[in-house]
């Protein structure tokens, strides 16, 4: 059960990590709390038998790290909702340019009654 309660913590904090410098960091704080939970039975288990190891410390730490990185993130960045309309005359022109692309091709009508399948 430490072991596995291990393998999850350093699992989730790995993930936690990953998440924490991505754009989507909100989302590492779901694997950061499953890391802390998961660390903290596997300290407590391992506390009983009296060998407390260090990729346990080592979890925690980056959990903590990934943590202070999703907040810093969360404080400190603004998020702006620049011109849309611009968005939408490229997403029209490129429609368009598909549609002329499509148009221009010569493509030969094929009977399928005709053909034998094999």
């Amino acid at each position: 059960m430490k072991q596995l309660s291990t393998i999850i913590a350093v699992i989730a904090s790995i993930f936690a990590i990953v998440f924490s410098v991505l754009p989507i960091s909100n989302l590492a704080i779901l694997p950061a709390i499953i890391a802390l939970v998961f660390g903290y039975i596997a300290y407590y288990l391992s506390k009983k038998t009296g060998q407390v190891k260090k990729i346990i410390q080592f979890t925690f730490f980056l959990t903590i790290i990934s943590l202070s990185i999703t907040i810093y993130k969360a404080i400190f960045t603004n998020t702006e909702v620049g011109n849309t309309q611009e968005l939408i005359n490229k997403e029209n022109a490129s429609k368009d340019e598909a549609l002329e692309e499509l148009e221009s091709l010569d493509i030969e009508e094929i009977d399928f009654e005709e053909a034998t399948i094999e």
